[in-house]
């Protein structure tokens, strides 16, 4: 095994003929015994693992013997997140809470592969140190989530108090209070009546650990919708919907598997939707070309409503569909 000097290191590993047919990531553990199994799975699924020179992302790739395989392992990073300059859109800020309106491609929280560039860093460098203690070292403040390509309203915490409220409000998700979040979605097809409610428990996809999935025995999940919108494709026939939707429950990618699963997954969605990618071909050009340019979910949080932490007064926010969604909206609109 070698290793360069720097900062980062580049970890190399030929492969012995007693190792040839194991699996790569059983390999790495037994050789590179300074980094953990969890590291090394992130290390290949990020493409950091190269074999003979091309990388390999899966960790049951089987190796032969006599194969190279060099890690490139980057500068380790502190441990709690530190502060960035990454200019937010504040849409309200007191002494308790900020309401932001999250663009696309800005994750939440730090993870794997998202270390630096995150809301999190932002709201450091934006309120200073004292967020740091609140609701954990790498999510202060954080009571709930986005996906990073989902735009719309987010607020955070500022102090324990609020911290407090707010979860206890996200956990109730307005069954006896006030709280309520609304999305706009995007969604290919139209349901055959104007409103209902999705109840389906999700859980872990079975395989594909990076998905969510409908399945028995998974945590509550409901979700109530209404068509807002319909649009035609270019042969005149109903082709996609605007739907409004309202979690009564706040899963992870709740609302993308809930209209996957009743078979209207959202425009855009590569994760929930990949078997509907050949519909574009019947829409209108100029629709076409908005979705292509929209490259992620066509997903805003357009509503949040709840009691303020410290007054008890009702908030309420609306933003407006940001400029990738009006113009896919608007070239939908056209081709009617």
């Amino acid at each position: 095994m070698q290793q360069d000097s720097n900062s980062s290191q580049r970890l190399e590993v030929v492969v012995g003929g007693d190792e040839g047919f194991a699996r790569l990531d059983r390999v790495l553990a037994v050789r590179c015994p300074a980094l953990s199994r969890s590291r090394l799975k992130a290390l290949i699924l990020a493409g950091a693992v190269t074999v003979k020179d091309a990388p390999v992302r899966d960790p049951a790739y089987h190796v032969k013997g006599g194969d190279t395989i060099t890690i490139d392992v980057p500068e380790a990073v502190p441990a709690e997140p530190e502060a960035e300059d990454i200019a937010l859109d504040i849409v309200f800020e007191d002494d308790d809470i900020i309401v932001i309106d999250k663009p696309k491609g800005l994750v939440v929280h730090p993870a794997a592969g998202h270390e630096t560039g995150t809301l999190v860093n932002a709201l450091i460098a934006h309120c200073g140190p004292s967020l740091s203690g609140i609701g954990g070292v790498k999510r202060p403040g954080i009571v709930h989530r986005l996906d990073k390509d989902t735009t719309g309203l987010m607020v955070i915490a500022k102090n324990d108090q609020a911290h407090q409220s707010l979860s206890a409000q996200f956990a109730d998700h307005g069954r006896t209070g006030e709280m309520r979040r609304g999305y706009m979605a995007f969604a290919w097809g139209v349901p055959n009546r104007q409103r209902g409610t999705v109840e389906a428990p999700i859980d872990r996809h079975p395989y594909a650990r990076e998905k969510m999935a409908v399945r028995d025995g998974g945590r509550e999940a409901v979700t109530h919708w209404e068509v807002q919108e319909t649009f035609a494709g270019r042969d005149g026939n109903p082709i996609a919907s605007l739907v409004a939707c309202q979690l009564e429950t706040g899963r992870t990618h709740q609302i993308r598997v809930h209209l996957a699963h009743i078979g209207h997954p959202l425009m855009g969605d590569s994760v929930y939707g990949p078997h509907f990618k050949t519909k574009a071909t019947h829409l209108a050009p100029k629709s076409r070309a908005a979705l292509i340019a929209l490259d992620r979910q066509a997903l805003h949080a357009y509503l949040l409503v709840l009691e303020h932490p410290r007054s008890g007064e009702i908030l309420h926010w609306e933003s407006p569909l940001p400029e990738d969604l009006l113009l896919l909206q608007n070239t939908l609109r056209a081709a009617l």
